[in-house]
């Protein structure tokens, strides 16, 4: 029997435009840089729609993508065994704050998305670090700090990232670790948003649209890194999440 019409969503041309749009430049940036998929989408998705419904948007995206990030590291099981306590924090805390996330105000989730654009970006333009010793607690902490970030925004990279390079962690075991990290957050946070009613089949529908126009611009970024400055391009958009990061905060205050 045939899917009925009215399971497929009733599609504003302007708005789906602009999604596309914006997934296709967050794949290139993805591409070109190796990093910033959440960040440059939400950046620009809560320009359009609530905070709820991007962060929906970003589920099958961020899943993909993260998953062939993991699967192409070497030392994936070395990873896991070291990291699993870091992981689990992530997967309950992120898991928890999606399924609770329509209880928070916009105002709320805008500050949050906008903190965590501003973390993001500050990290990597001025090399934010924090002093974080050995043991597991840190593992945890930072873990519990990054899953209730994710849940908020979908952007939990900046806890994980700063608690990496605070721990001089070499560069191959580094992409393996935030490979797997960001992976562990994805299923508890689509779950989440699952149960809490943000993520529905009109929803997913669009998410693997989103995907679609993102892995375009993913190779578009790839084919443009040995043609445009790497580092010129990496800086301007930094900046430019800086200043949206910024823009969201007051938007969401005042």
């Amino acid at each position: 029997m045939p899917m009925p019409l009215s399971f497929l969503p009733s599609l504003d041309p302007l708005v789906i435009s602009a999604m596309l749009l914006i997934f296709l430049f967050s794949g290139l940036v993805k591409g070109f840089l190796g990093i910033g998929l959440p960040t440059a989408a939400m950046a620009f998705l809560t320009l359009v729609m609530e905070p709820t419904e991007a962060i929906s948007l970003l589920t099958i995206p961020i899943i993909v993508t993260n998953f062939f990030q993991f699967s192409r590291s070497k030392e994936r099981l070395q990873t896991a065994r070291k990291y699993k306590y870091f992981a689990l924090a992530i997967m309950v805390s992120i898991f928890i704050t999606s399924w609770n996330i329509t209880a928070f105000p916009t105002g709320f989730l805008t500050v949050a998305i906008g903190l965590a654009m501003v973390i993001f970006s500050a990290n990597l333009l001025f090399g934010l670090s924090l002093p974080i010793g050995p043991g597991l607690r840190w593992q945890r902490g930072v873990g519990v700090l990054s899953g209730f970030l994710g849940g908020l925004s979908s952007i939990w990279s900046p806890p994980v990232a700063m608690y990496l390079m605070a721990r001089d962690t070499p560069k191959e075991q580094f992409i393996a670790a935030t490979g797997f990290l960001f992976l562990a957050g994805c299923f508890p946070l689509a779950f989440g948003l699952y149960l809490s009613g943000v993520l529905t089949p009109v929803t997913a529908i669009k998410s693997l649209m989103g995907l679609v126009v993102v892995l375009l611009g993913f190779r578009i970024g790839e084919l443009l890194r040995g043609r445009v400055s790497q580092e010129l391009f990496r800086k301007f958009v930094l900046i430019a999440f800086l200043v949206m990061g910024v823009r969201l905060i007051f938007a969401g205050i005042f």
